[in-house]
C-alpha cells in the first residue's frame, strides 16, 4: 500500500469550502450528495431544530435528529451493507460520526479524517457495512468552541445497535436510556468554590438533565412486571459530564461495556458512565413498587437526571434509596486470576502526556498531548497489522475520556494495576494517573484520537492516527 504519512489531511476551512463548491469531494470520499427526495436509503435521518419539552412547560429549543431528542433507534446487521441518509436543514454546516463502528474514515463522520461536511439545505449518503456488533451510537462531530448550542451540547445525539449474526435474547425487555445535559453555561470556578488555582479557565455547568429527552418524573415510566430480567442499554451522550447512577432496591449485573461483552460480568449497585461511555447491564425485577432509576446526587437528580420504573399494579410516588458508597472500578470486569493473561509485548508504544494550559479568569483552558495542540499536534505513525500500545498519562486533576476513531482497544493496565480482556472504544483516564490500552492497527485510513468531552477537544485535545 502506497504510504501516505507526507500528503497533509484538507483543514476544516478547506473541507467546508470544497463541500460547498463541488460535489465531487462528497462523491470521491464515498458520501454521495443528492436532493433530499433523489437519496436511496436504508435509514434516514434530518438534522433540524427540535423544541424539546423535558418537563410542562420547560421547552429547550435545540437541533436534533428527525424531530426527536435522542433521534431514532438505528438497529443495523452485522456485515450487512446499509445506506443512510442525512439531510441538515439546521442552519451550519454539519455531519454525523458513527460512533464505535470499524468502517472507512471518508464515511467515518470526522471532518479531521476526511469526511466532508454537509452544508445547510444539502444532503448526503453513508454507505458502509456495519460492524462489530454490540451498542454503539451517532452523533455529531463539529466543533462546538464558545458556541453552547452546537455539537453534543445539543440533541444531536441516537443509538446505533448492531445486531449479531445470532442474538440468545436472554432478556424479557431491552431498554435504551440516553443521558444528557442541558442549558449550558460557562462559569469561573473561583467564583462558586475555593480552587482550582486562580488560573483556571472556564468550565461548563448545567441548568437540566433528562433521561431519553426527559426530565425525571416526566414521561412514559419504564414498566415492568415482576421476574422479568430487563436489559438496560446506557449511553452517556453528555458533552462534558459524568454521571453515576443507581435504581432503587435493585442491583445491575453488568454484562458489556461500549458495546463489547466483559470477560467477568459482575452485579454492582452504582453505573458510572463517562462521556461517550456506554453500559449494557441486566437487572433481575424481583423488587415490586415504583422505583427511581438515575443520578446518585440528588441535586443532579432533581434537575432531570432520572427517570421512573414502575412495576405493573404497583401506585404510589416513586421511591428513592441511596446506594452503598463505591468507588467505580473498570478492573472487576477483567480477566479474573483463573484466566487472567499478560497482553502480549506491543510492536509499538506511544506515550501521551496530557497537559492543561489554565486560560486565566474569563478565559479557555487549552489542551496539549505531548506539548502540542490540535491542529499542530504530531500524528501516530502506523503500520498496517502492528499491535500498538496507547500510554494515556494525564498530567492534570481532570478525567479524560479517551476514545479512537474506527478501532476498539484493549485496556492493559489501569492506575498501574494490570488487567486484560475488556474491550473498549472510551477508557476514562482519572486526573494525574496513567493507563494503557492496546489496538490492532487493522483499519487504514486516518484515525482521529481525541478527548470526549467537548470543551477539551475544542480547545486543542485531538490528534491523528495515520497509517504508513
Amino acid at each position: 500500500m502506497k504510504s501516505n504519512s507526507h500528503i497533509p489531511l484538507p483543514t476544516r476551512r478547506q473541507l467546508l469550502v470544497d463541500a460547498g463548491a463541488s460535489a465531487l469531494v462528497l462523491a470521491a470520499a464515498g458520501v454521495a450528495p443528492a436532493g433530499a427526495q433523489t437519496l436511496v436509503a436504508d435509514h434516514r435521518l434530518t438534522i433540524a431544530p427540535v423544541s424539546l419539552e423535558i418537563a410542562p412547560g420547560h421547552v429547550i429549543q435545540t437541533i436534533g435528529y428527525s424531530g426527536s431528542v435522542p433521534g431514532p433507534l438505528l438497529r443495523l446487521r452485522e456485515g450487512r451493507p446499509v445506506t443512510i441518509a442525512v439531510t441538515n436543514a439546521s442552519p451550519n454546516p454539519e455531519l454525523v460520526h458513527w460512533h464505535g463502528l470499524a468502517i472507512p474514515s471518508n464515511v467515518d463522520g470526522a471532518m479531521e479524517e476526511g469526511t466532508p461536511m454537509i452544508m445547510p439545505g444539502r444532503s448526503a449518503s453513508y454507505t458502509f457495512t456495519p460492524r462489530p456488533a454490540g451498542t454503539r451510537w451517532y452523533h455529531s462531530h463539529a466543533m462546538a468552541g464558545k458556541d453552547l448550542t452546537q455539537s453534543l451540547y445539543s440533541g444531536q445525539y441516537g443509538f446505533l445497535y448492531v445486531e449479531p449474526s445470532s442474538e440468545p435474547g436472554r432478556y424479557d425487555q431491552e431498554i435504551f436510556i440516553a443521558m444528557h445535559h442541558w442549558e449550558p453555561s460557562f462559569v469561573s470556578m473561583q467564583d462558586i468554590r475555593k480552587g482550582p488555582p486562580p488560573d483556571n479557565g472556564l468550565e461548563v455547568a448545567y441548568k437540566s438533565a433528562s433521561f431519553n429527552g426527559k426530565a425525571f418524573g416526566h414521561g412514559e415510566p419504564v414498566r415492568v412486571r415482576q421476574g422479568q430480567r430487563v436489559l438496560f442499554r446506557l449511553l452517556n451522550a453528555s458533552a462534558t459530564d459524568d454521571v453515576m447512577v443507581a435504581l432503587a432496591g435493585h442491583r445491575f449485573t453488568v454484562v458489556a461495556m461500549d458495546g463489547n461483552a466483559v470477560p467477568s460480568p459482575q452485579t454492582v449497585s452504582t453505573l458510572m458512565l463517562a462521556p461517550a461511555e456506554r453500559i449494557d447491564a441486566m437487572v433481575e425485577m424481583d423488587n415490586p413498587g415504583i422505583w427511581a432509576f438515575g443520578s446518585t446526587k440528588d441535586q443532579e437528580r432533581a434537575s432531570g437526571m432520572g427517570i421512573v420504573v414502575e412495576y405493573a399494579g404497583a401506585t404510589g410516588d416513586p421511591v428513592w434509596t441511596a446506594p452503598p458508597m463505591t468507588k467505580w472500578d473498570y478492573l472487576i470486569f477483567g480477566s479474573q486470576s483463573s484466566t487472567f493473561a499478560p497482553a502480549p509485548e506491543p510492536d509499538r508504544t506511544f506515550r501521551l502526556l496530557t497537559q492543561k494550559i489554565p486560560g486565566g479568569r474569563g478565559g479557555f483552558n487549552r489542551w496539549t498531548i505531548n506539548g502540542k495542540s490540535w491542529p499542530d499536534s504530531d500524528p501516530l505513525m502506523v503500520e498496517k497489522g502492528i499491535r500498538c500500545r496507547l500510554v494515556f498519562q494525564n498530567d492534570s486533576g481532570d478525567m479524560h475520556p479517551m476514545h479512537l476513531h474506527r478501532h476498539t482497544f484493549e485496556i492493559v493496565r489501569f492506575a498501574g494495576k494490570p488487567t486484560s480482556g475488556i474491550v473498549k472504544d472510551v477508557v476514562n483516564v482519572p486526573g494525574r494517573q496513567t493507563v494503557e490500552v492496546d489496538f490492532v492497527a487493522d483499519n487504514p485510513g486516518p484515525s482521529l484520537l481525541h478527548c470526549h468531552m467537548q470543551e477539551h477537544q475544542d480547545f486543542g485535545f485531538m490528534m491523528l492516527v495515520n497509517y504508513a
